[in-house]
């Protein structure tokens, strides 16, 4: 009933909205015109607006504050110009402040966004739903960003050629842009019209100011810019790219006595290249062969006890480029049809080893090469095709100088086609994703990997009102192919558990070569307007949906309801710039119709005129079951449980900032808790120089945690028992700009988990209500500590026979991370990078204390280290 209710009010709400709503008065756009001037009167770039070639457009000035108070006057104005000849578009820009000794000049490498800074958005397509943005900061660092979804993605890794100068006068300072447009997307229109938008970051007073007001309660960025006229007879510019790098690499690591894979260092020296072809000046080709990512930070430790794979950002520079155009979410973040990080993915199989045999296992999957077509038309059209290869990996084995090979990895080619059409003036689009992963398979041992598979998906998204209200969602389908073995393997996996003993609507078949699955996500909400926003949602993932071998899908077989609704204020009132509350709930089942979890929580954040931070939530879980927990086992239920979290940061603009917080959840009866405490500090004694250190402490309680399924007299036995884990770890960063194109960066991770458990336990009735009724306590004669095997003896009907065993789970992981980069991009586009790479991983004693086992098990190891060497240059053609 709690469900009905709540999803009820929530339409009720979105109804009456609805038909009381009234078309809000539009706000004027504003229009520049620019004018064309010949080559010889092209300015000199050197952020000093001196040259005639100015003179024939003129300044477009009365910019408006949007933040803190939003249509107010700026505390220093700003005013700009546009000019262009046949290859580029010049922008100049004049900063007002009637302190320039006060300007904050802060260093940092590209897209820092540091001091005080002014940027141009440029909505090129004229689409009201992307664009290209170019920032300059005081101090001549470049940002650069490609904007999507109407400005709520902002992707920094695409960074175009293009020139920047500032200069700092008794006026406050001035910025000088050159643009190629080559860089830029557009059509072949004679006369062009583009949306533009022009902000400024005025850092003393944390107040940003815009050309084009744009609400706090704007639907949305991109569609509210104001436009840029008298672009005539620009011809699109096609562009050619191509990028070379060279590398060496030494590895340096502890030797072990008889591995002669592990002698105490190897080197390596590699080449490729990078392409980027305009095949028109809407569309562009990249392509990379043998790609090599040695300059790019390695992933943060962490260790999952329930199991399921964890989810790691993509880093590396080819993958992320334009990501957006080829993400297709299409119900709760991560799941996504594509997972660019299974391109290059760690092999999934391993060498069979005999005795005295050592192996050479490899880290990654070769990516032979790949290559991406994407872009966006002046009709309206996003595409995108990514095409890519990874080679057969091999085990090395080692028996006596005798040496074999074992395949460890296939050929595999993935393949990914993704198309979004705009319609309705921009304010709805249908798009379609494909993809597919093939694997050789043929003639070798890894028959228990799935073949081929294949997933589609269809999306849509429509905006009414003057994009007041929205409706989006999605439907996406899975199709896997494999071997019997292959195919029983995925049906027994975590992520489908068709092995539960409990579950009457799934269950093995061993004689399946496929599967097929569905899954999508509809919602329908207010998005701007006003102080209120809202949205009611219902996703689905049925049993057999399978997106893990070029997407990510962490588990199948669920239906969830969202309902939310929040409120933001407009204006500051009394200490706050702004506060945001909101309010959830949301439910889920699964396909057999079982009722697993509701869930309610409200969050605030508040922003103070000090521009500190302070953010907090409380959850309320008063039904928790999951299907999973036991691996196969029964439908398992958690006691109810609290969660609450709150957390602060200072001002981030002061030289020293710093923030913290602290997380806490409690199960009813003491059945399991969390604690964390999250901090860190942030220093900046020059404006070149910042240094950063963010530790984190959490400590994790379980009466109830899985262990392992064993067997009694052909009864499964579901092992769990009371579990305390200790967690620290801290994030080290360094970084120094000696000027903007010349930076070192550190980063550095110390993590250790440790893990007891004790009071070992069987599951008697997985779903009483008190804990301590789902479980039976194994009795001091019942279980014993074998310490010669590490495992323990179960003698279970107490008859002096040992009945089933298992593994002793404590565990302590120690591990150190660093990386210390210095990149020197010596001419635009082309960069040389010095990498010192070091590691440090063990396993050691769960029983020593915390603080004394990093100093023990981690810093007193030998680490390995990696020095590399990386050379690019970025011809244009």
């Amino acid at each position: 009933m709690g469900l009905q209710r709540t999803t009820l009010l929530l339409y009720s709400i979105l109804a009456f909205q609805v038909g009381k709503a009234q078309e809000k008065p539009l706000i004027s756009k504003r229009v520049y015109d620019t004018k064309p001037i010949s080559a010889i009167d092209s300015p000199t770039i050197d952020g000093i607006i001196d040259e005639k070639g100015w003179d024939i457009v003129d300044w477009s000035s009365d910019f408006l504050e949007r933040e803190p108070d939003e249509n107010t006057a700026p505390t220093e104005q700003t005013k700009f110009k546009i000019i262009y000849d046949k290859k580029f578009l010049y922008i100049a820009f004049r900063c007002y402040d009637n302190d320039p000794s006060k300007i904050v000049k802060r260093m940092s490498r590209r897209d820092g966004f540091e001091g005080d800074w002014v940027e141009i958005n440029i909505d090129s397509y004229h689409d009201k739903r992307t664009g290209f943005s170019f920032t300059s900061s005081v101090s001549s660092v470049k940002g650069d960003e490609f904007i999507s979804n109407n400005g709520n993605n902002w992707d920094g890794s695409w960074n175009p050629i293009w020139y920047l100068k500032t200069n700092i006068d008794e006026e406050g300072w001035t910025a000088e842009l050159k643009i190629p447009f080559s860089q830029l997307k557009f059509g072949n229109d004679k006369e062009q019209v583009w949306g533009i938008q022009v902000q400024r970051r005025f850092f003393r007073a944390e107040e940003r100011s815009t050309w084009q007001r744009i609400p706090l309660d704007s639907p949305g960025w991109v569609s509210e810019f104001g436009e840029l006229h008298g672009l005539k007879d620009i011809e699109p510019q096609k562009q050619i790219e191509i990028q070379p790098y060279s590398a060496s690499q030494l590895n340096s690591y502890p030797e072990e006595k008889g591995n002669p894979f592990r002698d105490g260092n190897d080197t390596k020296v590699s080449a490729g290249l990078d392409a980027k072809i305009g095949i028109t000046n809407d569309l562009t080709l990249d392509l990379t062969v043998n790609p090599d990512f040695g300059q790019v930070d390695a992933d943060p430790a962490a260790i999952a006890l329930d199991g399921f794979q964890i989810f790691f950002e993509e880093r590396r520079p080819f993958f992320v480029e334009n990501k957006n155009i080829f993400d297709f979410r299409f119900a709760d973040n991560p799941d996504n049809l594509f997972y660019s990080r299974r391109i290059g993915r760690n092999p999934q199989g391993s060498a069979s080893l005999s005795e005295n045999e050592f192996v050479k296992q490899p880290k990654y999957s070769t990516i032979i090469g790949a290559a991406k077509f994407s872009g966006k038309t002046k009709t309206g059209w996003s595409l995108g095709i990514l095409e890519s290869v990874t080679d057969n990996e091999y085990a090395e084995i080692d028996n006596n100088g005798s040496r074999r090979e074992q395949k460890v990895e296939p050929l595999t080619n993935y393949f990914v086609g993704r198309a979004q059409k705009d319609f309705n003036h921009r304010n709805s689009f249908i798009g379609g994703i494909f993809t597919a992963t093939n694997r050789n398979l043929v003639g070798d041992d890894l028959s228990y990997l799935r073949k081929s598979a294949y997933t589609a998906g269809i999306d849509f998204q429509h905006n009414w009102k003057n994009r007041k209200y929205y409706a989006i969602g999605n439907v996406v389908s899975s199709h896997v192919l494999g071997s019997r073995e292959a195919i029983a393997r995925t049906q027994n996996s975590l992520t489908h558990l068709f092995q539960r003993v409990d579950a009457s609507h799934v269950e093995v078949d061993t004689m399946r070569t496929s599967l097929t699955g569905t899954g999508g996500r509809f919602e329908i909400g207010k998005s701007s307007v006003g102080n209120w926003r809202y949205y009611t949602a219902v996703l689905w993932r049925s049993p057999e949906l399978e997106l893990n071998d070029v997407g990510f899908l962490r588990q199948a077989d669920e239906v969830r309801q969202y309902a939310s609704i929040s409120h933001q204020t407009l204006k500051p009132f009394g200490y706050f710039r702004r506060i945001n509350t909101r309010f959830e709930q949301f439910s889920s089942y699964d396909f057999e119709g079982n009722y697993n979890r509701m869930q309610y929580s409200i969050n605030a954040n508040a922003n103070l005129k000090s521009n500190w931070n302070f953010n907090s939530q409380v959850v309320y879980k008063p039904r928790i079951y999951t299907n999973t927990i036991l691996q196969g086992g029964p439908r398992f239920r958690y006691s109810e449980e609290v969660f609450k979290y709150i957390n602060f940061n200072s001002d981030g603009r002061k030289k020293f900032s710093f923030y913290g917080g602290i997380y806490h959840s409690q199960g009813k009866d003491d059945s399991f808790s969390y604690l964390e405490y999250d901090g860190g500090v942030a220093y900046q004694p020059i404006n070149s120089l910042t240094i950063s250190l963010s530790p984190n402490y959490a400590i994790n309680k379980s009466k109830t945690q899985y262990v392992t399924e064993t067997d009694f007299n052909g009864e499964p036995r579901y092992i769990t028992a009371e579990l305390s884990q200790h967690t620290l770890n801290a994030t080290i960063r360094v970084d120094y700009s000696i000027n903007p194109n010349l930076t070192i960066q550190y980063y550095g991770q110390p993590f250790i988990s440790t893990g007891i458990y004790k009071s070992f336990n069987k599951v008697t009735d997985p779903i009483a209500h008190f804990y301590g009724d789902r479980i039976a306590l194994f009795q001091p004669n019942q279980i014993n500590f074998a310490e010669s095997d590490n495992t323990y003896q179960i003698d279970e009907n107490m008859d002096g026979t040992t009945d089933y065993t298992f593994e002793n789970p404590n565990f302590s992981q120690v591990s150190f991370n660093s990386n210390l980069v210095i990149r020197w991009e010596y001419i635009p586009g082309s960069e040389l990078f010095l990498v010192w790479s070091q590691g440090i991983f063990a396993n050691g004693s769960a029983r020593e204390n915390l603080f004394s086992g990093i100093n023990d098990q981690l810093f007193h190891r030998q680490p390995e280290n990696i020095f590399l060497i990386k050379a690019t240059y970025r011809f244009a053609l």
